[in-house]
């Protein structure tokens, strides 16, 4: 056996081992049941249920027509007339691990912890790992994440975060219970998915990258900050951060609620929300976040880190609640202490989570923990929280997901070949062009 081989089988060795450590510490795994007989693929250590299925094309052009994807999952995270790669032959890997939960009821299993896995025929040594936005299930990075790296050559891999829906705040038996699990998943499939690569490929992954929006981008940074050795850098896309001391999203979405809509002839209610960190020109946008966003998601997280409060949404003081509430926060908090490239990207027109309150917030935590030479962070000129907005305010907006691509891109050359990216910087949004596929990172 040769040396690399050697080396090979050893790093598959270690990394099933702390696949399984995870598993226990989740739940006790079942033996698997897998349905392969028709494409052989790779166990994934630690699931309790796995089906495979070669493909002549991984990506959503083909695994919409096959029943391989769920368009629902990535229904609105994407513009209209962005143009996605086609024709990516490989085998899928859908499962889940063990869980005792029952939100996701994809492929009709009714269990959490669903994920689904993605081999590429011709593979460039590489492997992208995601986590869902907002509490969407495991096929909602298909067309902005997916689709993209795996043409470039990358495997995928992507979970549930092991709780979905309105009510992912029921899973768990403590306040918090539900977040800290998402980390823990996005932990176990990193380690699961790279030892299937190793096992499909030969060898293990050269590069390990995440990526993700909303509370994907939040996983992305909690990876980088606490697990580390797992990845080479991640892009961080309008990352959700939560802070136990403030501020996160149950500081200011109250009061835009309380502003909204009586902003439209009380300037006191105006500068309520303009005081909660909304930028004046995101005001077109506000209808649908207040429809769509603010009040549920208040309302689903309030639950989860403090079920006891009992009052209105939009009276709702985080900072004047029991140290409890602020303790299960706690618990998910980010640090800024990355260990590992970050590149991080933000709309400035974002009407759910402030960029001066999120994203701002978080480049100056890294700061302050010596870690500003390994992150790199863009201001994106006219970029929102979703993207599919850019066809109804065209003029106003513009899309963040090939502003995501070039930042991608920018993290290979930097962790690959030692190219530095461009210094951070606040991008306009070009007067024309083709702004659903096209982003430079620069002034």
């Amino acid at each position: 056996m040769s040396l690399f081989h050697r080396l090979a089988a050893h790093w598959v060795t270690a990394t099933i081992a702390v696949a399984s450590v995870f598993a226990t510490q989740l739940i006790d795994p079942a033996p698997p049941t897998v349905r392969t007989a028709d494409c052989p693929a790779p166990m994934v250590v630690g699931a309790q249920h796995q089906i495979a299925a070669c493909l002549d094309d991984l990506t959503t052009a083909g695994t919409v027509a096959s029943g391989h994807t769920v368009p629902d999952d990535w229904a609105g995270l994407h513009p209209a007339g962005a143009r996605n790669p086609v024709g990516v032959p490989g085998t899928q890997i859908d499962g889940y691990f063990p869980d005792d939960s029952a939100t996701n009821t994809h492929h009709g299993w009714n269990h959490d912890s669903q994920f689904v896995i993605r081999l590429p025929d011709d593979w460039n040594g590489g492997l992208v790992v995601a986590g869902t936005p907002g509490n969407r299930r495991q096929y909602a990075n298909d067309f902005t994440v997916s689709d993209w790296v795996l043409a470039k050559g990358y495997a995928y891999a992507a979970t549930d975060k092991g709780n979905t829906g309105n009510d992912f705040h029921r899973d768990g038996a403590a306040p918090g219970d539900a977040l800290v699990e998402w980390n823990n998943r996005v932990t176990q499939l990193t380690v699961a998915a790279q030892t299937a690569v190793a096992q499909r490929y030969g060898g293990p992954a050269r590069h390990t990258y995440l990526a993700g929006v909303s509370n994907g981008g939040y996983l992305v940074r909690w990876q980088l900050e606490n697990v580390p050795w797992l990845y080479d850098g991640g892009v961080d896309w309008e990352g959700t951060l939560w802070q136990a001391d403030g501020p996160n999203p149950l500081t200011f979405l109250p009061p835009a609620l309380r502003g909204y809509p009586g902003h439209r002839t009380d300037p006191a209610a105006l500068e309520t929300i303009l005081a909660a960190g909304f930028p004046a020109a995101s005001e077109p946008l506000w209808e649908y976040h207040d429809r769509v966003y603010w009040g549920p998601i208040q309302r689903n997280y309030r639950q989860e880190f403090d079920p006891g409060y009992l009052g209105d949404d939009a009276e709702y003081d985080y900072a004047a609640r029991p140290v409890a509430v602020h303790d299960a926060m706690r618990r998910v908090s980010l640090t800024g202490r990355i260990q590992r490239p970050l590149l991080t990207i933000h709309g400035t027109l974002d009407a759910l989570l402030p960029i001066g309150l999120d994203s701002d917030v978080y480049a100056g935590l890294i700061r302050e923990q010596g870690r500003a030479g390994v992150h790199r962070y863009y201001r994106i000129e006219g970029g929102n929280h979703a993207d599919g907005l850019f066809d109804s305010h065209p003029d106003l907006l513009r899309p963040l997901l090939p502003c995501f691509r070039t930042a991608f891109t920018a993290l290979e050359s930097w962790t690959i070949a030692g190219q530095s990216p461009p210094p951070d910087a606040t991008v306009p949004r070009p007067a024309t062009g083709d702004l659903a596929n096209t982003c430079e990172l620069t002034h």
